[in-house]
């Protein structure tokens, strides 16, 4: 009898399941489904839409049959399966919800297609249909491991978080032909999520953030699973989403305060894997495609395992980030520069800062550049290192996980794109400096 796992394929829906279901009295009803969801070697969840005549059957009868049929060999296969419970809530759930919103919107029936469950079930039997597959059909192979292989190599030799997200990325494009790609971590917050890199697209992203929740790469984070759509899902584009909920939530005239989120015009297929440490999200790795169908079970597999390898480099990184810090002696930069003047203005409300009435940053990132600037304005200093940042109360820092360096990955290449007066430079392990090429006008402004 072949194994659940084998038949993944079938579980795509590029063919439509068919499932026979009998009620009390015996009489039969065969019906197609909108999805067939693959869950371990012994379960899987099919989608609850409809109080239909399959629903009313499995409720009074739960034995059912399903037909699939592989869409590349076409060979057909029936699952002899016995209904457990429904679910209407958590990962599952959710995973399925988004799924049959990407076969919806490509089918133009949102409004028709909505979840109401994930009903699950134990497969007693599986039976191969006699007579497939055709005689010259062959199933192609897909061995992802030699790249993860590969890419977990080069992630190996990354010397600090900076490296690690950009060969991350690197891997993504080169190894998995994966072009279209951003990292996302987590705020110490637990309430949204911020773009420290990307790669594929027009402009960056650096700094957008997404709500716990929202769009796909919200509910990834929040239900920690992974979530594949292989057609253009409208409710679960991460940027419209986001973007009408900000709207939603805030005066319109506040979206210039706003980072747009990178993303493709036209996505065919996108894939949201959360980063996780033990009980810890650390954040969400995102691929997107124009092509419908682009991301396979074998692509999430190993960007599952990409993504379980990433966490744990990263909360490595993080423990040994402060003990292995070189030390430094306060020193005064040798002179100010001298430059074009450059207003700065802080909001210390939400700790926001405006370069010469342009929005740059906020939050931590905000805090951490207003206090290098002051500190470079007061006493010319220009020399700072990750410790002290730590230990500086105002900057109001979790005690255990505070994301610094990445936010300070963030504040660097928010000004390489925004600003050309001011730059981060690392100059040793845990130690960076200001860089400040002109006149600076600092000023914190009232409310």
């Amino acid at each position: 009898m072949p194994s659940l796992s084998t038949l993944r394929r079938c579980f795509e829906g590029a063919v439509p399941a068919i499932i026979a279901t009998c009620d009390a009295n015996a009489t039969p009803n065969v019906a197609y489904l909108s999805q067939v969801h693959y869950m371990d070697e012994e379960h899987v969840a099919l989608s609850f839409q409809f109080f239909n005549t399959t629903r009313r059957n499995i409720l009074a009868n739960p034995a059912a049959t399903i037909l699939l049929m592989d869409p590349v060999t076409a060979e057909q296969y029936y699952l002899h399966i016995s209904y457990l419970k429904t679910v209407s809530e958590g990962p599952l759930f959710e995973s399925m919800k988004a799924r049959l919103a990407g076969i919806a919107s490509h089918s133009g029936m949102s409004e028709v297609f909505q979840l109401k469950g994930s009903d699950i079930y134990r497969v007693q039997r599986i039976e191969l249909i006699t007579g497939a597959p055709p005689p010259l059909a062959s199933a192609p192979t897909s061995n992802l491991l030699p790249t993860l292989r590969r890419s977990m190599a080069r992630l190996a030799a990354c010397q600090d978080l900076s490296e690690l997200l950009e060969s991350a990325l690197t891997c993504l494009a080169e190894e998995f032909d994966m072009p279209h790609a951003m990292l996302l971590m987590l705020d110490p917050a637990g309430e949204k999520l911020y773009t420290v890199a990307s790669c594929g697209y027009h402009h960056s992203g650096v700094g957008s953030e997404i709500g716990l929740g929202e769009g796909m790469i919200g509910v990834a984070a929040r239900e920690r699973v992974p979530i594949r759509i292989g057609h253009c899902a409208t409710e679960y584009l991460y940027g419209r989403a986001v973007r009408e909920t900000y709207l939603q939530r805030y005066a319109a005239t506040d979206i210039e305060m706003s980072i747009p989120v990178p993303g493709l015009a036209k996505s065919g297929s996108q894939m949201a894997v959360p980063i996780v440490s033990g009980e810890r999200v650390t954040g969400v790795l995102y691929v997107e495609s124009p092509q419908e169908m682009r991301f396979s079970w074998d692509d999430e597999d190993a960007l599952v395992a990409l993504a379980n390898y990433l966490a744990l480099a990263i909360t490595s990184m993080e423990c040994c980030s402060e003990a292995a810090e070189e030390s430094v002696v306060d020193a005064a930069a040798d002179a100010k520069a001298v430059g074009k003047p450059v207003h700065v203005c802080f909001y210390r409300a939400d700790q926001s800062v405006f370069i010469n009435n342009d929005y740059l940053i906020k939050g931590v990132a905000g805090a951490i550049l207003w206090k290098l600037l002051c500190d470079y304005s007061a006493v010319g200093r220009d020399e700072f290192t990750n410790r002290e940042l730590r230990h500086d109360t105002s900057l109001r820092l979790p005690d255990v996980v505070d994301n610094l360096e990445a936010r300070l990955i963030l504040l660097q290449r928010r000004l390489v794109e925004r600003c050309d007066v001011l730059a981060i430079d690392k100059t040793g392990r845990g130690r960076f400096r200001l860089r400040v090429t002109g006149t600076l006008n600092l000023h914190e402004a009232v409310g």
